[in-house]
């Protein structure tokens, strides 16, 4: 708990049974309240570690994406009444130290969104982040800056904290259940008003730490830019996307 704010870390898994241990470990459990895990219906025994490690654990029946992953959990976090509800990729590639700066930064009232950056002040490809990945994320967020109008060193990090009220205004159940998830409720907040920070991340590249195919990643650049330009339709009136169709936060009323 920080400044009264429960805080509850939510670990999306699929075969993380080799990673779980070493991550949660270094939560600190002074400031995190809850520990959650949702299980994307993996083949290893990542449930079983969970428990052993008295994590609340969820389990799909079947694999439902990572997008359907997160909807689990921010639903379920909510659920116990978390205040502020940092997501964490359960395969130590991001660490986990950082999981209460984060948190901090919007328990003191400094922001509603926090992205854990792997770009910011690091060497990002001499930590083991493979050149084409490191490439497409610095074309997809210059691309993403210059159409949504925003400052953010990247979009594509499994490192983010959300206030409670954030979750509750984004209609996040609407969004895709695959990996453009991510850059979708991105560009939600963005719709909302949200204001949004960034945290250095270092990261750590290695066989054990998930990562999606270079087909994948080729889907998920071209999703990338089609939900910027959804955004730019959705804002001039052109088109209405359903994901994207809900209340901004209101202005605070000007003094008169």
């Amino acid at each position: 708990m920080l400044n009264g704010k429960q805080i509850t870390a939510v670990l999306p898994a699929y075969n993380a049974a080799g990673t779980l241990k070493r991550t949660v470990d270094e939560l600190d459990r002074n400031v995190v309240d809850e520990v959650l895990l949702v299980d994307d219906a993996s083949s290893d025994d990542t449930v079983e570690q969970a428990e052993k490690l008295g994590l609340i654990s969820i389990r799909h029946q079947e694999n439902l994406g990572y997008g359907a992953n997160q909807k689990s959990c921010y639903k379920a976090a909510l659920d116990l009444g978390a205040d502020i509800v940092v997501m964490l990729h359960p395969d130590y590639q991001y660490s986990p130290l950082l999981v209460p700066a984060l948190a901090a930064m919007i328990a003191y009232g400094q922001y509603d969104f926090v992205l854990g950056s792997r770009i910011l002040a690091q060497n990002s490809i001499a930590r083991g982040m493979p050149v084409y990945k490191y490439a497409a994320n610095r074309v997809l967020t210059f691309c993403e800056n210059l159409v949504l109008r925003q400052k953010l060193s990247e979009y594509h990090t499994g490192l983010r904290a959300y206030s409670r009220e954030l979750l509750e205004a984004l209609p996040f159940a609407r969004n895709s259940d695959d990996f453009i998830f991510d850059n979708q409720i991105i560009v939600q907040a963005v719709v909302f008003g949200a204001n949004i920070g960034e945290l250095s991340c270092p990261t750590r590249y290695a066989a054990d730490s998930s990562s999606i195919g270079f087909g994948s990643s080729v889907r998920y650049g071209i999703g990338v830019l089609r939900t910027a330009a959804q955004y730019r339709l959705q804002l001039s009136g052109a088109r209405n996307f359903s994901y994207l169709d809900f209340a901004p936060r209101a202005l605070p009323t000007a003094v008169q």
